[in-house]
């Protein structure tokens, strides 16, 4: 599901909301969450899961064409982990979807 499937659902489900409003309320909420993290600052949604920004030390890679050695600097990354609850209901879901499973 892309950004724009999910406002078009939740739009969808509240009908007494404008479609605009919706995409307002998306788009602030996930704004909220990357301002956060790049702040590196932690989110938790409770039952959804965590963001947070972990970081990657410097490093030597290859250049997978030539095989030339190259200096890869520090990086930070968004990390995210399920929560309990989530964790729980995909797997629910597999049970009782077997065509979901791979």
């Amino acid at each position: 599901m892309i950004k724009s499937e999910l406002i078009d659902k939740l739009a969808e489900a509240n009908p007494h909301l404008y479609h605009r409003d919706v995409e307002r309320v998306v788009n602030t909420i996930l704004d909220g969450i990357t301002d956060a993290l790049a702040e590196g600052d932690r989110v938790e949604l409770r039952g959804f899961g965590a963001f947070s920004v972990r970081r990657r030390p410097a490093r030597v890679g290859r250049n997978p064409r030539t095989g030339e050695s190259v200096a890869v600097k520090e990086k930070h990354v968004p990390f995210f982990k399920t929560g309990k609850e989530l964790r729980e209901r995909v797997d629910a879901s597999r049970e009782t979807h077997p065509e979901l499973a791979e």
